[in-house]
Formats: C-alpha cells, sequence, structure tokens
C-alpha cells in the first residue's frame, strides 16, 4: 500500500464522514496502522439525545515516552455540492492543490502524521518509547461521545502520555506560521432585565427594561478585563445579541434580553469571570435595575503549554523543513486541546487554515509533504532525546 501523505490524505477524503458518520474513514485509518504493528482500538460512545459516535485509539509500543498524535475525521457538510469545482469526496488534484472536504481541518493532518509514523517505525524500529494516535468522529458536531470520553476510555485502561501534537490547521498564511501552545477559554452569560409592559402613551404605568439592560451593558464595556498576559492577548466581552421580541412600536416591552461571549485569558477561570460579572452589574444597577444574570456551563477554559522543550523539537522542525520561525500563539477559538492539556502537555500544529469549512477546501500537495517532513522530524528528535 502507498503510504505517501497524498496517497493517505486521498483515501481519507473519498470517505463521506460527515458528523457523526464514520463514513469509512476510522476503518481505513485502522488498518493502515494495524498492519504497521499497532494495537488498532475502535470505541463506540453513546449519550441519550446525541448520535453514537465511533472513535479510534492505536498504539505502537509500550515503553517512554509515550507521543501521542491526535484529531478528528469528521467533517462539516460540503455546503452546495455544485458550487465545487470538484467533488468533495473525490480526492481530485487540480494545479498542485489536493481537493475535498477536510483537506485542511483535517484529513490532510491526518494524513502527514500516519506517513510520517510510519515512516518512523519502519527506519527506527528499535526506538525507546510509543506513539499513539487519538482519533475522534465528534469534533466538529456537539463534541459529546468524542475525544473527552475516549480520552477517559484510555486513562481507564491505563494508558498515559507524555505529550501531544494535534493537527488542527494553525497557519494563517504559510505552513510554519504559528504553533498554538495554548487557548483561550469561553464563557457565555445572559442577562435579563424585568420591566412592565404598557403603552407608550403612559409611561407611568409601565417600567420600560430597554433603558435598565443599556445601564448594564454600558458597565460591562466600559473597562476593560484585563490587559493581556506574557502568551496571552486581553480577554474579550463580545455582545452577541440584545433582543425585546417586541413587534408593537407603540408598546414599552415587558423585559430586555441580552448575550455575551467571553474569550478569556489565564488571568481567569470561569467561576472568576462571573464573580466580576456580577459585581459589574450589582454596581450598575442599584436599587432601579432589577435583573437576572445566567451564566452558561462551559468546559472551555484557558490553558497553555509553556515554551519548553517539546514546544523547541516542533518550532525547531519547522524552521529546518520551511525556513519560518513559528509564532508561539494562543489565539483563535477553541479545540480538542482542552480536554486533552488535562492528560498531557498539548501542541497544536497542521496546515494552512485560509479554506477549512469552505466551498472547494484544498491543499497544495507540497504542504502535505512538508508537514509530514516537520512531523518525521519532530519524531527523531523527541525519541533521540530519549534515548
Amino acid at each position: 500500500m502507498d503510504h505517501s501523505p497524498l496517497s493517505l490524505a486521498q483515501s481519507l477524503l473519498r470517505c463521506p464522514s460527515v458528523t457523526p458518520e464514520e463514513g469509512g474513514a476510522l476503518a481505513f485509518i485502522g488498518g493502515v496502522l494495524k498492519e504497521a504493528g499497532f494495537v488498532v482500538h475502535r470505541p463506540v460512545f453513546s449519550e441519550p439525545g446525541t448520535p453514537d459516535v465511533e472513535n479510534l485509539y492505536a498504539r505502537y509500543g509500550q515503553g517512554e515516552p509515550y507521543l501521542l498524535f491526535a484529531g478528528h475525521t469528521d467533517v462539516v457538510p460540503p455546503g452546495d455540492v455544485g458550487r465545487w469545482t470538484h467533488d468533495p469526496f473525490s480526492g481530485e488534484i487540480h494545479g498542485g492543490e489536493l481537493y475535498g472536504r477536510g483537506a485542511v481541518d483535517m484529513k490532510g493532518g491526518i494524513a502527514c502524521m500516519m506517513a510520517a509514523a510510519l515512516e518512523f517505525i519502519r527506519n527506527t524500529p528499535a526506538f525507546k518509547g510509543s506513539i499513539g494516535f487519538l482519533i475522534t468522529g465528534d469534533e466538529e458536531g456537539p463534541a459529546v461521545n468524542g475525544t473527552v470520553k475516549l480520552l477517559e476510555w484510555a486513562k481507564g485502561r491505563g494508558e498515559r502520555f507524555d505529550h501531544c501534537i494535534l493537527g488542527e490547521p494553525t497557519n494563517p498564511n504559510q505552513l510554519g506560521d504559528m504553533i498554538k501552545i495554548g487557548r483561550r477559554g469561553s464563557l457565555t452569560g445572559r442577562v435579563v432585565v424585568e420591566g412592565k409592559q404598557g403603552h407608550v402613551a403612559y409611561p407611568h404605568l409601565a417600567d420600560n427594561p430597554i433603558p435598565g439592560m443599556m445601564r448594564l451593558l454600558s458597565e460591562l464595556l466600559s473597562e476593560p478585563l484585563d490587559h493581556g498576559t506574557e502568551h496571552f492577548d486581553a480577554s474579550n466581552l463580545e455582545m452577541t445579541t440584545v433582543d425585546v421580541g417586541n413587534p408593537a412600536s407603540n408598546v414599552i416591552p415587558a423585559e430586555a434580553r441580552a448575550t455575551f461571549n467571553i474569550r478569556f485569558n489565564d488571568l481567569w477561570t470561569p467561576q472568576s469571570l462571573e464573580q466580576e460579572i456580577d459585581r459589574r452589574l450589582r454596581e450598575a444597577a442599584g436599587n432601579t435595575v432589577r435583573y437576572r444574570l445566567v451564566m452558561e456551563p462551559t468546559n472551555a477554559v484557558a490553558f497553555l503549554t509553556p515554551p519548553n522543550a517539546f514546544v523547541g523539537f516542533i518550532a525547531d522542525a519547522i524552521e529546518a523543513e520551511t525556513g519560518v520561525q513559528p509564532k508561539l500563539s494562543t489565539t483563535g477559538g477553541t479545540s480538542d486541546a482542552r480536554f486533552i492539556v488535562k492528560d498531557c502537555p498539548v501542541v497544536e500544529f497542521g496546515l494552512v487554515g485560509q479554506t477549512m469549512h469552505q466551498i472547494d477546501e484544498r491543499v497544495p500537495v507540497a504542504d502535505l509533504d512538508r508537514l509530514t517532513g516537520i512531523y518525521r522530524k519532530v519524531l527523531d528528535a523527541y525519541f533521540a532525546a530519549a534515548s
């Protein structure tokens, strides 16, 4: 079988694994890894109200250190297939680029991980340590029956990891631009200001909640939450909706509702943020504005993998392969790294993300080769250090 990153990526792209469908992607990965000597498991997890999801866990070796590759084979829907230049599940090549849903996010990255690991094992069969793959089919969906449960399942079997590379597309413009060494947390809150409905011509008989809401929101937005840290930008609070649901222009509404989301750095926890938001609202409300604050539960907490030898292996491999010195970043949204970091240090590095989730998602074939080279150099350095 051809184990080049291009061939592996094409095989994966031809699997229609739109969340929560496995689509043959995990079966393909499992077959390739098993043939190479990995012990492969395909656990299926369930949760009431959500689809069952297939996942994959594979390990080669029993020693330490243990380097884990992580990712997902599920993809978002292709959208209007008629607008694609090439069929989104055909894995066609045109102009030196590989087209398909998941080419960037993140079947291309998984193919590079596989190609690098298989080459490393062939060339260094007696290396000291273990290489693993933790692949979910539930990252683009509810993320309930995927990485969280797969990690719990693995830990229940006594598996312990030393470091992890998550192959999400981290580069904004060119391969080598950016390594993610952490992520901000995400917290959503809802504010309801209570009023009394009435006729606009008789305001003394009503209580308009809108001025009160404006007062509260002004206080929330008046001062920054912080000014950032060494590795994180400043936390930001963004209003996402302000609603009264009032179709009539001559009626004072009974209540006003607002929703906000905070992307926060490592100065905060969800609990300390909730306390700060509640403090600001209480001060603004005084004894005149009646309101309720509800903070939604979150599993997205800010985390950081401090620059260390492991991060250095990756940065050095990137520069050696591409000539680019990568930026160490914590920007962007959330990822499955927020779950993995509870078990071991995790760093994210993958392909260029410009076309992910778009019509004609695609990746330069040359980038697949370069990313495989980077992962291979990381493996060489990581296990050489262990020896």
